[in-house]
Parts: C-alpha cells; sequence; structure tokens
C-alpha cells in the first residue's frame, strides 16, 4: 500500500486546497490546545465542515491536540475531544500523557496519535504508546532512516509517520524554551515567536565593546536557525524502513507554498517525473535545503545566513471557473494584459502556459491592469481550467521594470 501523503492545513482554505492538490489527510488545529496558536486555525463548526468535506473526497483529518497540558486544562480538553469524536475526526495529535489517557477515557473510539513533540526515538518508546492504545507514532525528527528501519521492525504493527519536508525546529523534537524566555510566549503551548530565527551576537560583560563569533564543535553546532527539510529525493528508503505517512509541515504557510509542495510530492508518489518535482519545489519560497539526520550526523543543517530563498514563481491567482473559453481568476498578485502565465494543478493542464488576453475586470470592464486583490478577472484562455487551479508567474527581470 502506497504511504499516505499528510499536509498541513491552517485554515478551511488551505484544507480545500491540500485535498484538491493530493494530499490523502490533513492535519489541523482548532482554536485551543495546538501548537500553532498563530495559524488561523478551525472553530468547532468550521472543523465539522472540513471532515465532512475531507470525507466525502475520501480523505483524512487530523486534529492537533498537542499542547503540554496544565491541570485546569483538562475540563475543557474533556468536552474538546468528546466532540471531535462526535464529529468524526480521523484522530487526534497529542504529546502529553494525561491528554493521552483522557482522549482515552473520554472517547475510547477515536484514534490517537502520537505528536513528534513527545520525542519518540526508540523502539522500547514506540511499544509503550502501541501497548496504551496509540495507533501511530509520529517519530521525532532526530532520526536516521535505519534508526527508524529498527523501530519498525522492534514494533511492526505501529504506523510511522515522519516529517519530509518544511521548516525545523533548532530544538530537540521542538521542545524550545527560548520563545517564552525572550518573549514570554510558550512554544509549548502554542504561542512560539520563532527566535530562533532571529539574528545573534554574543558581547562580553567584562567591561569592554569585543563581539565574540558563536561557533559549533564536533557534536553538533549553537548556531539556532535550521535550513528547511527537503527528502524529496529519499521517499523510496523512507517506505523500505517502514514509515506508512510522509508528512509536510506548515499549518501557517501559504495557500500557494501548500499547494506547491503538495502537487510536487503527490506527484512523486504516483511516479512522476523527479527532476519535475525537484524543481517545483524551487517554486516556492523557501531556506536551504538539507536532508538533516536521515543518514547521520550532518554538517550542513545550520542556516547560517538567516535568509529564504525566494521561490522562482509568484503567486498570481487562483482559478474561479472556466467556460466556453474564458477563465475567471481571483487576484493575489498583479498581473497584465499580455502575461505568460503558468498553470499550478493536479490535473493534466499542469505546467500549460496561459497568455492573458481580453483582460476584464469584476464587473465585465476591459481593462490593462488587474491590480485589485481578491478581485475576480477574466480573460479569454484555451486551455480547459478547473477551479482551484492556481496560476503562478516565472519571475524574469524584465517584470521588475513595471
Amino acid at each position: 500500500m502506497k504511504p499516505e501523503l499528510l499536509a498541513p492545513a491552517g485554515n478551511l482554505t488551505k484544507l480545500r486546497c491540500a485535498l484538491y492538490f493530493g494530499a490523502d489527510a490533513v492535519y489541523v488545529g482548532g482554536k485551543n490546545f495546538s501548537l500553532r496558536a498563530f495559524a488561523d486555525n478551525f472553530t468547532d463548526d468550521e472543523l465539522a465542515e472540513g471532515i465532512a468535506f475531507a470525507h466525502a473526497r475520501g480523505k483524512k483529518v487530523y486534529v492537533a491536540v498537542n499542547i503540554f497540558a496544565r491541570d485546569g486544562d483538562f475540563s475543557a480538553l474533556r468536552e474538546y475531544v468528546r466532540y471531535l469524536a462526535a464529529v468524526g475526526a480521523d484522530a487526534v495529535l497529542v504529546s502529553d500523557p494525561g491528554v493521552f489517557s483522557l482522549c482515552r477515557e473520554a472517547a475510547p473510539g477515536l484514534c490517537v496519535h502520537i505528536s513528534t513533540q513527545a520525542n519518540t526515538t526508540n523502539a522500547r518508546a514506540a511499544a509503550l504508546w502501541q501497548s496504551l492504545g496509540a495507533s501511530r507514532v509520529v517519530l521525532a525528527r532526530e532520526l536516521s532512516v535505519a534508526e527508524i528501519a529498527a523501530i519498525h521492525a522492534a514494533v511492526p504493527g505501529l504506523e510511522l509517520e515522519a516529517f519530509v519536508h518544511g521548516a525545523m525546529c533548532i530544538s530537540y523534537s521542538g521542545r524550545c524554551y527560548l520563545s517564552d524566555y525572550m518573549a514570554q510566549r510558550s512554544s509549548n503551548r502554542g504561542a512560539c515567536v520563532q527566535a530562533c530565527r532571529w539574528r545573534y551576537r554574543v558581547q562580553s560583560d567584562m567591561g569592554g565593546e569585543g563581539w565574540y563569533a558563536v561557533e559549533e564543535d564536533a557534536r553538533g553546532t549553537y548556531l539556532l536557525n535550521s535550513k528547511d527539510l527537503n527528502m524529496s529525493a529519499r521517499l523510496a528508503a523512507l517506505e523500505g524502513a517502514g514509515v506508512s505517512s510522509f508528512k509536510i509541515e506548515g499549518r501557517m504557510k501559504s495557500e500557494y507554498y501548500l499547494a506547491t509542495v503538495v502537487n510536487a510530492y503527490r506527484r512523486l508518489l504516483d511516479g512522476g517525473d523527479p527532476k519535475c518535482s525537484a524543481d517545483e519545489l524551487e517554486c516556492a519560497a523557501h531556506r536551504a535545503y538539507t536532508e538533516a539526520y536521515a543518514f547521520g550526523a550532518r554538517e550542513d543543517t545550520v542556516l547560517r545566513d538567516g535568509s529564504q530563498q525566494e521561490g522562482t514563481c509568484e503567486f498570481i491567482a487562483v482559478v474561479r471557473g472556466w467556460q466556453c473559453g474564458r477563465a475567471v481568476a481571483e487576484m493575489r498578485n498583479r498581473f497584465y494584459e499580455g502575461d505568460v502565465l503558468e498553470v499550478l494543478s493536479p490535473g493534466p493542464q499542469f505546467a500549460a502556459s496561459v497568455r492573458v488576453t481580453d483582460l476584464r475586470d469584476g464587473v465585465g470592464a476591459v481593462c490593462a491592469d488587474a491590480k485589485r486583490v481578491q478581485e475576480r478577472y477574466s480573460f479569454a484562455c484555451s486551455v480547459p481550467l478547473s477551479p482551484g487551479d492556481i496560476l503562478r508567474r516565472r519571475k524574469r527581470a524584465d517584470l521588475a521594470m513595471r
């Protein structure tokens, strides 16, 4: 059976986008109890709507309940977990043993997945979670492929999920106190400010004004900023090691980023051209890529300049309809009569080129410049587009002169 492709969804729009571009399942968070408090996240009604939308398409929704809870959280948590079971969530993601026990007690029929924040790095821990009733463990990102294979061999009946793409936390499996210390916002309760991405220097407090270099030794780095994970070339190795779910990071990422990355991995899993998918993963903004710990200690995991690389394409519009040779697209970035746009799609129109002609605004008036954000523009288009497709523009030097 082909591994599951699991994508993040920070809101309903992103949930629909991820499923449209080929995710088999999404993971989401509610307004409370999730480690991405700054994502839009889902109200209870939106969770019910998103789960129904996914199930109608044969897809799954996992709900993160992965804070490290305090005693005062459990009364509301009990009702929330029961609600998730009632609306058909396919699993909850938990880190805290107390939350785990509450889930098993309050909703015994609800599948429980163990979050990466639980730091599962060995077969004994995996076996323990399985014995308590967990159906899946999201493995710590610090594991090598060989270590994953050893865990699978020891606990073959337990589903293993592993991150394959996205931002990495410099702290051990996300257990970080830096945000709390620097900004009084707890990472472990969903409010991380990503202080690890800030620039740092070390200054002497002994009366001098000298600045000191931040260095690393043979055991690892003391710099804080990590490159982004990219395991697209190693999916076969992960599958061979027993990974049954390939997870993409990014509940805070944009709709365009999500569409680009999910589409690239879907095509890889379906036997597509690896070079095409590698090129696709350059189309959205990202930090320099690394395979991190997959094959042992890595010396290139640290991002020393602190910057993201711009993607090779610009998100222009979301297709809302196509009929009788005309496309309707909701604008995200400015485009013009005569522009050549490229189609991002899970369908056969993927990578097709479209020249914008007979451009008209939302009331049907002829215009040369689509400049109003989220207005729906129409234009002549011979390529049969589908609602949900994305239009993007390859970045060229001459566009910067406009």
